[in-house]
């Protein structure tokens, strides 16, 4: 009894920890844009994480290679999951409220499952093909309401964390086919080094001023890196081995209210009550497409492969 107990609290623990941390990181890219140009922040953001990351797979004698004839892909692990994807984030919360980025990110499970059925064959049931639909349509309809009175550089923006959540979908998808049972500190630690480091002099190019960098950028800037990513990595990874996947696939109904309630607390103001309506159908199109029974296996979080083992 009381073991279960000590398990189940760990998992709210854990859970909280996923959540809270994914629910925050959106506010703090937008803190971090407004002084600082978004290729060098997001090269700065992988250089905080970098080093830490790097410790961790020494104390726990992790590769920091993957297998002879993956690390091909590796360099496609710090392109296409890290240096691309990430700016693409951080440059669309130039332009959209960090509540529409958050739930913009949210539809991974619904892209997951497109990417899977379309490169993976995998096989899906009527269920989760209608929360697809739900919950890309709510989706759509909010993009819509959010969007209606607004000028061409929001639709940018909104199209670049689009684009950011395809290319994620898709390397989910090729990791899952290709590199299963690769440590995740093999995954992160070499390619978030690299990326950070084409990022940080690519950003030179858009001429970053110091001086007028402000300090709640930087220490936003920071906590992505560190509490981001490195403890919201060790904390999903350490959730997934106590909990179902399910249950934490259950992060990506938090995190966005968690999104939408820090930026009206912070700055507010959040999205239209029209869309807030409307997350309704959004958030129970994720959950349908999230469960598929107790005798499947369910799709998990974000990047799923680059968190486990």
């Amino acid at each position: 009894m009381n073991t279960n107990i000590c398990r189940n609290l760990l998992i709210i623990g854990l859970f909280s920890a996923v959540a809270l941390t994914w629910g925050t990181t959106w506010m703090a890219m937008k803190i971090t844009v407004a002084t600082v140009p978004p290729v060098f922040a997001t090269g700065l953001r992988f250089l905080c994480a970098a080093p830490l990351l790097l410790l961790l797979a020494r104390y726990k004698k992790a590769p920091l290679l993957f297998p002879a004839g993956q690390r091909g892909f590796q360099l496609c692990v710090m392109l296409f999951y890290f240096a691309i994807p990430f700016t693409l984030m951080i440059y669309g919360e130039r332009y959209t409220s960090s509540s529409l980025a958050a739930i913009i990110f949210a539809t991974m499970p619904a892209a997951v499952l497109a990417a899977s059925l379309l490169f993976l064959r995998e096989r899906t049931s009527r269920q989760q093909l209608l929360g697809l639909a739900i919950s890309l349509g709510a989706l759509s309809t909010i993009l819509w309401h959010e969007t209606r009175d607004s000028g061409e550089s929001q639709i940018q923006g909104i199209l670049a964390l689009v684009a950011a959540v395809l290319i994620h979908a898709v390397m989910y998808v090729q990791c899952k086919k290709r590199c299963a049972g690769i440590s995740v500190l093999s995954y992160n630690a070499l390619p978030c080094l690299g990326a950070g480091l084409i990022l940080t002099l690519a950003g030179l190019t858009e001429a970053p001023d110091v001086t007028t960098f402000a300090p709640q950028a930087l220490l936003a800037i920071a906590y992505l890196g560190v509490v981001a990513g490195v403890g919201g990595i060790l904390a999903y990874f350490a959730l997934q081995q106590v909990a179902r996947p399910f249950q934490a696939s259950l992060v990506f109904l938090v995190f966005p209210l968690i999104a939408i309630t820090l930026e009206g607390e912070i700055n507010g103001s959040s999205i239209s009550r029209e869309s807030l309506l409307l997350l309704l159908p959004f958030l129970l199109g994720i959950l349908l497409t999230l469960y598929r029974g107790t005798r499947s296996r369910q799709i998990s979080a974000v990047a799923t492969p680059l968190l486990r083992r």
